[in-house]
């Protein structure tokens, strides 16, 4: 039941920051109206092309949102972690999805329904905000890859998609070589030999089919050598 107070939909809704400013009636009717979509590894949650009727979190798994050109060739642009919403800026436009969603494990998803996500952005401003930052995130995420695929070498795309995912406070990673490659624009082979750089280099621990971070600030500042730099505390230089 997704009424119950330890239920996984119940613990991922009371996460959220706007969650806790709702009454408690309509915490119950939106625990009530979610929706669940389950998939096993490989298969799609979300098709491109289907109508929106949700705003979608992962809930458990992971995800990656991808794009198939007219010859076939698939591009996967964003790993969704679990605990992270997506889909947002698609679900203002109230349209269909542009994308495939693929389970890169079992994976379920959690789907708050157009009608009680239309009332909230209209009604709460801390949904709002919430949103706001989210795609702030989002267009900041979008700009990196941009730039990565045109100036970084592979080192740094790899490192930014890493510390993509830390961004949620994970530091352990479920996630193929290949499906790593997917997103990063490199071939398995180019994201072995810089895992293997990374390894040695104290930056994270490689187990098969995983990727556990052990020097997020490392990994930030090959990233986003410009923002390390900026954040840190005058009369220090990031570790």
């Amino acid at each position: 039941m997704l009424l119950e107070p330890r239920s996984p939909a119940s613990v991922f809704l009371h996460a959220q920051p706007w969650f806790a400013c709702m009454l408690p009636s309509e915490k119950n009717d939106l625990l009530d109206a979610m929706v669940l979509r389950k998939a096993g590894k490989g298969e799609i949650l979300l098709a491109a092309g289907e109508s929106i009727d949700a705003w979608y979190g992962v809930l458990s798994g992971m995800a990656k949102l991808q794009t198939k050109s007219h010859d076939g060739k698939m591009s996967a642009f964003l790993g969704v972690p679990a605990g992270e919403w997506f889909g947002e800026g698609s679900v203002l436009k109230e349209d269909v999805w542009r994308y495939d969603v693929v389970a890169l494990r079992d994976t379920t998803l959690i789907g708050m329904p157009l009608a009680h996500f239309r009332r909230l952005y209209r009604t709460s401003l801390p949904f709002a905000h919430f949103l706001i930052d989210h795609l702030n995130m989002r267009l900041g995420q979008a700009m990196a890859v941009i730039e990565s695929g045109r100036l970084r070498n592979p080192e740094e795309r790899v490192a930014q998609y890493l510390t993509h995912f830390s961004w949620s406070g994970i530091s352990k990673i479920t996630l193929s070589q290949e499906d790593l490659g997917h997103l990063a624009g490199l071939s398995r082979q180019t994201i072995n030999r810089v895992l293997k750089q990374f390894e040695s280099q104290g930056w994270v621990s490689l187990e098969f089919g995983r990727v556990d971070i052990v020097n997020h600030a490392a990994l930030q500042q090959l990233a986003n050598p410009i923002g390390t730099k900026a954040n840190a505390e005058p009369g220090q230089s990031p570790s």
